[in-house]
């Protein structure tokens, strides 16, 4: 049997898989978790590569390969860095596409994400990038039970804000009040012996807060109505809301049933980054001293022979750069529109993959009432308007000022949002808003909205695919065509998330890196030092 060089399987592997990242991984050249600092073998000096946008994927890919010795520009349409990555400050301009140019009037030290403002726990890559970046992060408090449930309608409980806590644990005390009968029971099919009985109808009744005869009744899990203190003050519990009461009222419809607890995305721990999530992205920037052209708008991209030739205008003026790779980070609406000579399976998949409509406002209020009059502290209050969710800060606790995100919405509420002029849509979310937070009228100061799906060089929130589209479309970004290579968060499974920019930045370098020096890098013959 013919025995298989390391470097040929590389070679033969990033062939039939699309990538070298894998199977580097896979002779463990690469250390298996993925919070670390980069590290390849080898040296891209004498190098050019040429990178298509500077949000977090191409400033990440640039700031790598740079590492490596490589050649870097990176062009940038916008004026900014950091793409969607974006939190809006005092003096930050807006112009969509239906919309004048909107100038944020927030106080100094106020802001808010327009996008992304999460990082969960398990996402190693970018806490590892913020470790490294030298950016501080903080709690974000993404579960709140003591935040609302708004349902417009009919029922007993609608057109009422309701606590988060009352309708997870009235549900909840009510379900499994039945299931323990039914066990009790024995009215299911399920064998069990008296003492499978006994644990389950226990565990139960903890869980569900049942009394001794198995009934739901009130408890203070779900609030007090008087909070209890000093002296004769026991404090005292409300009443729980009916079972009909609470289906009829809409609360369990899927505008509400977002339990984010039960979401692995959307687990506490959470975190943020300290003073605005674009931090990332500034300290990205700061480590490319000379390498970004901002306002650099993108026209065509060309694979020759040798190298690929992207054309450009910078300040209205035409310009083209030629180089031996091309890394495109470019959102798939934006790709859609330029002049290329891509394969019919990259043409095909950047016409037909969507991109979700989104946008938010953020709404500066002079007081902090949410945490003052209400005892909210950063999470989320859901509707089933057109708000979709507010979302209370997660910083500056007991500050004077502050800035909700007055909704955070999707699809068609985010196209009809969108639609409105910026007056309209400011007085969408105080009219709506208004409804839970009565304060609203007395407290406003100013508003700032940002619809991703009308935002030049986005044309949308983030990519999405179905279980077909991922085994067909989705695979055409995995590998290059020819000398281009693409990374962004429409090239992962991590659709929306940074860490989708992250990840896609790491394979998108290790294989551009595995094309230049596999012809003359002769890999270590134990893995363990590729990392």
């Amino acid at each position: 049997m013919k025995t298989l060089s390391r470097r040929t399987f590389l070679s033969q592997s990033g062939a039939l898989t699309g990538g070298m990242y894998a199977a580097m991984m896979a002779l463990e050249m690469l250390p298996a978790a993925p919070a670390h600092s980069f590290s390849l073998p080898g040296s891209g000096q004498g190098k050019s590569v040429v990178i298509l946008g500077a949000g977090l994927a191409g400033m990440t890919t640039a700031y790598e390969l740079t590492k490596l010795g490589y050649r870097c520009t990176v062009l940038e349409a916008r004026d900014r860095t950091g793409g969607r990555c974006w939190s809006i400050r005092k003096g930050s301009t807006h112009t969509e596409t239906v919309n004048p140019t909107q100038t944020a009037q927030l106080d100094d030290g106020l802001y808010f994400n327009a996008g992304p403002s999460r990082i969960p726990h398990h996402h190693q890559l970018t806490l590892q990038y913020c470790r490294e970046l030298g950016v501080p992060i903080e709690i974000y408090n993404n579960v709140n039970e003591g935040a609302y449930h708004f349902s417009e309608g009919n029922g007993a409980l609608s057109n009422k804000k309701i606590r988060i806590r009352e309708v997870h644990n009235d549900m909840r005390g009510y379900v499994t009040e039945m299931l323990a009968k039914a066990i009790d029971q024995h009215k299911l099919d399920a064998a069990l012996t008296t003492e499978d009985v006994t644990k389950i109808v226990e565990y139960l009744r903890a869980e569900g807060g049942l009394d001794a005869d198995k009934l739901y009744k009130a408890s203070a899990r779900r609030g007090y109505v008087e909070p209890p203190g000093a002296g004769d003050k026991p404090g005292k519990i409300a009443d729980p809301h009916t079972l009909a009461d609470l289906l009829q009222s809409g609360l369990l419809s899927p505008d509400f049933y977002n339990v984010a607890e039960y979401t692995y995305e959307l687990q506490m721990t959470m975190f943020q980054a300290k003073g605005g999530m674009d931090n990332i992205a500034r300290a990205l920037e700061k480590k490319l001293p000379g390498m970004i052209r901002t306002g650099a708008v993108v026209s065509s991209i060309q694979n020759l022979e040798n190298t690929v030739r992207v054309k450009y205008t910078l300040k209205g003026a035409p310009q083209e750069i030629e180089a031996d790779a091309c890394i495109c980070t470019l959102p798939l609406p934006i790709l859609s529109n330029l002049d290329h000579n891509f394969s019919s399976d990259v043409s095909r998949a950047i016409d037909f993959v969507p991109y979700i409509q989104t946008g938010k406002i953020g709404l500066q209020f002079k007081r902090r009432f949410w945490e003052e009059d209400e005892q909210i502290f950063g999470g989320i209050t859901h509707t089933n308007n057109d708000l979709t969710q507010i979302f209370y800060p997660s910083n500056d606790y007991l500050g004077k000022k502050g800035v909700l995100i007055g909704y955070y919405n999707f699809n068609e509420k985010a196209k009809k949002v969108g639609a409105l002029s910026l007056k309209e849509r400011e007085q969408l979310a105080l009219e709506k808003g208004g409804l839970i937070h009565p304060q609203y009228k007395n407290e406003f100061e100013n508003s700032f909205s940002v619809s991703w799906h009308l935002t030049p060089y986005s044309l949308g929130g983030w990519a999405l695919y179905s279980g077909d589209t991922r085994q067909t479309l989705y695979k055409a970004f995995i590998k290059p065509d020819k000398r281009v290579y693409f990374a962004g968060e429409h090239t992962t499974y991590l659709n929306a998330w940074m860490a989708g920019a992250f990840e896609s930045a790491r394979k998108a370098v290790a294989d551009v890196h595995a094309r230049f020096t596999e012809q003359r890098l002769q890999y270590p013959a134990s893995g363990k030092e590729g990392g």
